[in-house]
């Protein structure tokens, strides 16, 4: 069966992809990653995620996917002997020099990260012969192009299908080291090309009065995965380590379940149902990328046609005692709200908040302060992990 790959920036959204349906999680340590803003793992954590991980027969990859400098390769090869120690499954590098260092110091196994842009089975083959046991393959191919290459390779592939897309060639920008001096490629991308800007043209403003923006919209292929599946895939990758468990828990369950349908009946009855639940999650406007050819400026956001966050999620469920859910409150709600409740492999359940209690069981009307412990009646069971939010 296919892997799906989900991200994790912090433990909990590790437990929390997992539990909702990945196969996989890929994760950043404290050095080498390319998300240096995220809640990135300690060695600690990463032997922590690695063990819940393997106790439900799943796999932990962790990234070490900047374009190094010098500076940056003091501590290598005792990060990696200290990963291998942690026993995730493998690293994913960027750099012919690190993954040359995995093979030789360590036996990890290594995939190449798709800031390589490898878009042709003989550049797979180059990067088989280093030591490579996995390509992700670069986002600018096209399913017939995807085919075609994974015809000519005995190499497992992999391919991004959800998430944020960069307005550059495979993720290779240099916007933010010149507007910002942090370097996107060793970690410190500060999104520019989503930012709002005013054109000029020789001292003369052009842009109209909704400022100017280039980024691209997210990446969505729900109705492509049977197409990858067919070809054979190895992995289907989920972009998003920086966001919430909400978004990774909607996403990861819509595609674990349309992948599970797709195994059982061989099709999808009804797209509609996987793509409402994704337009759920806290996300921009999408598109399929190149997956379907070249993009044209309907798969790019410009003049700020973005969407904004619904802020729905409303809580976590901790546990149930006797009659009440026990909840972790994630964001405002109160009594009379229609919410919703939705689990692992299950789809969401509708009903009115009657009743609310806070930690001493006083009756509560509204739960505002973030994290706030609250019970509340659900007419019906519900697990722990399950996520609450709003209708």
């Amino acid at each position: 069966m296919i892997e799906l790959l989900a991200p994790a920036g912090d433990l909990e959204k590790l437990k929390i992809a997992y539990l909702y349906g990945a196969d996989a999680c890929y994760i950043g340590g404290e050095e080498f990653s390319l998300r240096a803003r995220a809640s990135n793992f300690a060695l600690k954590e990463i032997k922590e995620g690695a063990l819940f991980a393997h106790q439900l027969k799943k796999k932990l990859y962790v990234t070490l996917n900047i374009v190094p400098h010098n500076e940056n390769l003091k501590e290598l090869i005792p990060y990696l002997k200290a990963l291998e120690e942690a026993a995730v499954d493998g690293v994913i590098v960027a750099s012919p020099y690190i993954l040359k260092m995995v093979k030789a110091h360590t036996n990890l196994e290594a995939h190449v990260s798709t800031q390589q842009s490898i878009t042709n089975s003989h550049a797979i083959k180059f990067y088989e012969q280093l030591g490579a046991k996995r390509i992700v393959l670069a986002r600018e191919l096209s399913l017939k192009e995807i085919k075609e290459i994974k015809k000519a390779t005995k190499t497992a592939l992999e391919v991004f299908i959800h998430g944020g897309a960069c307005s550059s060639y495979s993720g290779r920008c240099t916007l933010s080291n010149t507007l910002t001096l942090r370097d996107a490629n060793r970690g410190g991308c500060a999104h520019s090309c989503r930012w709002l800007y005013d054109v000029y043209s020789q001292d003369k403003k052009i842009s109209q009065e909704q400022p100017f923006s280039m980024g691209a919209k997210d990446l969505q292929t729900i109705t492509l995965v049977p197409e990858l599946i067919k070809m054979e895939i190895d992995s289907l990758k989920i972009e998003g380590r920086m966001k919430s468990i909400h978004y990774i828990a909607t996403v990861v369950n819509a595609y674990r379940m349309l992948i599970d349908e797709f195994y059982q009946k061989g099709k999808i009855s009804d797209f509609s149902y996987y793509e409402e639940e994704l337009l759920k999650a806290e996300n921009r406007l999408t598109s399929s990328g190149f997956l379907k050819g070249f993009v044209d400026s309907q798969d790019q956001l410009y003049n700020r046609h973005l969407e904004i966050p619904k802020q729905t999620f409303v809580g976590i469920v901790l546990k149930t005692e006797k009659e009440l859910v026990k909840l972790e409150q994630r964001n405002y709600f109160e009594v009379g709200d229609q919410l919703a409740i939705f689990g692992p492999n299950k789809k969401p359940r509708d009903f009115t908040l009657k009743v609310m209690y806070d930690e001493n069981f006083q009756i509560l009307q509204v739960a505002r302060h973030p994290q706030q412990i609250v019970y509340i009646e659900v007419p019906f069971q519900v697990e722990s992990y399950d996520l609450v939010r709003k209708q």
